[in-house]
């Protein structure tokens, strides 16, 4: 029986989005179908969460949701049960929540991420932050640099008093990585569009605890077509990623 801390779980991914940064693209494949090596991207996605403390994956569907099904099955090429829900519209990062429900464990958290993320995050790790605080949201969070182009003027009313050329600043960025507990999910109304800062506000409003999660290992969005492209191309990005081959 494993540990309270690697306990399986299930898994919620987004895969219903449009794509638009994508284009042309996605034009006619689904952003999780685009090939990465010589699998699309949704496999890898599903590949580490089978290596994961994973039981069960739902993907939440949307934009030619038809194929993503004919590809996945029901899972059995992965070694994994899948199943799906599908959104008649667009709802949002955590909208699709609330289809999902009857389709999750109600005595246990779960994963929820995007499905246009490669990475190598431990998930047993970030589910074990999640119970041992007891929280009702934990986001995982990269820590990212900006490097602003221009000299930073330090005034003192309208004397300058000093030039910061080009200075960087890092922030802590939501990584679209998220482990939520039944208490989260269950304050996300039907058939309504709700953001994550949202559903943070209601945890918070409901008395429950949001936690971040700082995530050190590989990870990339591959939200526009250089994000893409990197991954396809630059040998020591690949490696970082775990891509070898076509392999993850």
């Amino acid at each position: 029986m494993p540990s309270e801390a690697v306990r399986p779980v299930q898994a919620i991914v987004l895969a219903g989005g449009l794509g638009t940064r994508l284009r042309p693209y996605t034009f006619t494949v689904p952003k999780p179908l685009l090939p990465l090596g010589d699998r699309p991207l949704l496999d890898h996605i599903i590949a580490h969460l089978a290596r994961s403390p994973v039981r069960e994956i739902i993907l939440a569907l949307g934009y030619q949701a038809d194929l993503i099904r004919a590809y996945c099955g029901e899972g059995d090429r992965f070694a994994i049960p899948i199943r799906y829900v599908q959104e008649a519209r667009p709802l949002g990062t955590a909208g699709c929540l609330a289809l999902a429900r009857p389709l999750l464990d109600p005595s246990d958290p779960f994963i929820l991420m995007n499905g246009d993320i490669v990475t190598t995050l431990d998930f047993g790790d970030m589910l074990a932050f999640h119970r041992a605080r007891e929280t009702w949201l934990t986001v995982g969070y990269i820590e990212h640099e900006y490097q602003s182009p221009f000299g930073v003027l330090q005034l003192d009313g309208e004397e300058i008093i000093g030039i910061v050329e080009k200075p960087t600043t890092v922030q802590p960025v939501s990584a679209g990585i998220y482990v939520l507990s039944p208490a989260a999910a269950a304050l996300v109304p039907a058939d309504t569009v709700m953001t994550m800062p949202e559903l943070a506000s209601a945890v918070r409003d409901a008395g429950g605890r949001v936690h971040g999660y700082r995530i050190t290992e590989f990870w990339r969005a591959l939200e526009t077509r250089d994000h893409f492209e990197e991954l396809l191309h630059d040998d020591a990005v690949r490696r970082a990623a775990g891509l070898r081959g076509g392999e993850s």
